[in-house]
Formats: C-alpha cells, structure tokens, sequence
C-alpha cells in the first residue's frame, strides 16, 4: 500500500451558478492531463474535505471536489435560517453534479463517495452511466427508508440510553417520525429551537460511532464547526425525513444500469451506521461488482478497508 499522498493545494477553484440562488463550490487539483476523478462527500450536508486528496496520486489523477447545495463553501449556506431547502433535493444534486462535468470539459469521470456520498453516486451513475468511468465506494448506502429507520430507530438496541435521550427530547406525540420531527426544528426560525435539535443530533450521531474499532480522537458530528453542524443536521434530516426522494429499494433494483462499468465496494463489518447488507445486497445486483468486508472495519474506516482502497485507486489510475 503507497503511503498517503501529499494533500496538495488546489490549481483551480470556483463557483458554479445552478440555478434557485444556488452557487456550488468545486475546485481541482493533481495533474490538469490526468484521469478525472469526482469526490462525493456524505452527510448529507457535511461538505468536502481536503483530506481525500491523499487517496489519490496528484501525478496521475485529476481530482474534483465539490461543495453539496447549502453545506462547505457553497452558497447560500443553510447555516443562515433564511436559506430555503426547497431546491435542494437528490434530483437537484444528480443535475448539479453533472453542470460540473460539462463546466470542466470532463466526457467520463471515476467516481468516490462514502456514507451518504455512495448514495448520490449510485444515484447519478445510474442516471449518467455513460459519464462514469469507475466507482470506488465505502461505507456503502442507499438510504432507504429501512436503512433510515435502522439508524434513527433500531441502532438503539446497541445504545439504549442514548437513543432514550434522542427521543425523549421530542414530545411523545411526534415520537412515530423522529427524524421528520427533528428536520422540523432543525429548519425552526427559533434559533434556540434549532440548536439544541442539532446538538441533541449530532450526540445521537457520535453515540452510533461508539463501538468503531477505529475510534476518532474526537466526536466527528458534535466536534464540527457551529456552521457545519448545522448543514449537517438540517440537511440530512431534511433528505431522510423524505427518503432521498427515491422510491423504496430503488437503487439497489436499478444496478444492473451499471452492468460494465468496474465498481469495488468497500464495507465495514462493524458498521452500525450503515451495516454490512446493503453492500452485500447492491453486490447481488451490480455485474460484475467487487465486495470486500473488512472485520477490522467500521463506518469510519480501517487499516484494511484503507489499504483496499489504495489499492483500488491505484488499480484504475492506469486506466
């Protein structure tokens, strides 16, 4: 496994108008003649991260990142309660996704995304496959609406008192969506209101993390900046209160779009998050896809989930 590659600033940045008052950052950086590769952060609504420029080899590879609708250095930011979410739904990110491309001049991409980021990816490849080179995912997702009520609900046999104290902060009457109730006051124009739903989110959040066997040094949701915590949690309670917008099952029913197109899918086994079935369900689905299970694995990761990744970035930079 190649050690971790220098994390090199950007050579080229904008913003990108999409339409609805939305600008979505992206920048670039690595070889301008290399192969093109889009990042897809999670969340969703956590932002891009200049630390996946240490996946990829600045030499051979053409690495974009970008800033999701509301969230990082996009604008409007959903930290200011004025921002309006009602343009910021999977269909808007598959479109604003591909604005890039075409504003980039890239014809094909390679395409990497964790958590929530191999939902959207799946997303957009089955809607584009023709545009999608290859697909590296970990931490796999759909978001279907069991996997959202497995997190916000069944998790909690694991973490009783945690999850005790996540619902009871909602009145008993709204207790049946709780994730609905608190996208309601996570975009609440009570400030109060919307940060004690983002804070009582985001413990919730670290509290599923609790028996990673890679443990961060410190709380991944509730350590973020203020701004980042709130994008966080009012666009990822926005999205799952509404199941993504996609039908029930539906992008692991349609993976036979990705017939052809190489695809490793990188999986946790000690992943409460996201646990280890969906993987191996869009596996089934998906010809010709790569599944490893990593017993030393999480959803944050792991030593050999991180080498299997090397690997796999390493083995498509050649193509």
């Amino acid at each position: 496994m190649p050690a971790p590659y220098p994390i090199l600033d950007p050579y080229d940045q904008g913003l990108l108008d999409v339409g609805d008052g939305n600008r979505i950052h992206w920048e670039v950086s690595g070889n301008p003649d290399g192969k093109p590769a889009l990042v897809v952060h999670g969340g969703p609504g956590s932002g891009s991260s200049p630390r996946n420029r240490k996946h990829f080899d600045p030499d051979r590879y053409r690495l974009i990142l970008f800033d999701q609708r509301g969230c990082g250095r996009s604008t409007p930011h959903v930290a200011d309660p004025a921002t309006s979410l009602e343009h910021n739904t999977t269909a808007h990110l598959i479109a604003d996704m591909d604005k890039l491309r075409q504003h980039l001049g890239v014809e094909r991409w390679l395409l990497f995304g964790g958590s929530w980021g191999s939902t959207l990816v799946l997303a957009y490849a089955q809607a584009f496959p023709e545009r999608v080179s290859e697909v590296v995912l970990a931490g796999v997702t759909t978001t279907r609406r069991s996997e959202i009520a497995w997190l916000y609900g069944g998790a909690g046999r694991f973490f009783p008192e945690a999850h005790a104290r996540f619902r009871e902060q909602i009145p008993e009457a709204e207790r049946d969506d709780l994730v609905a109730a608190y996208a309601r006051r996570a975009s609440s124009a009570d400030l109060a209101v919307r940060d004690k739903a983002v804070a009582d989110w985001c413990a919730w959040e670290d509290a599923v993390l609790g028996l990673e066997p890679v443990r961060p040094s410190t709380a991944p949701y509730a350590g973020r900046p203020e701004a980042g915590r709130i994008s966080l949690v009012r666009i990822a309670s926005h999205y799952f209160a509404h199941g993504a917008w996609l039908e029930e099952g539906e992008l692991v029913r349609g993976a036979g779009k990705l017939a052809g197109i190489p695809g490793v899918l990188l999986q946790g086994r000690h992943d409460l998050g996201g646990p280890p079935h969906t993987a191996w369900e869009l596996a089934q689905a998906w010809p010709g896809a790569e599944l490893r299970i990593f017993d030393d694995s999480g959803h944050m990761g792991g030593t050999g989930m991180g080498e299997a990744m090397a690997e796999a970035l390493e083995r498509f930079a050649g193509k």
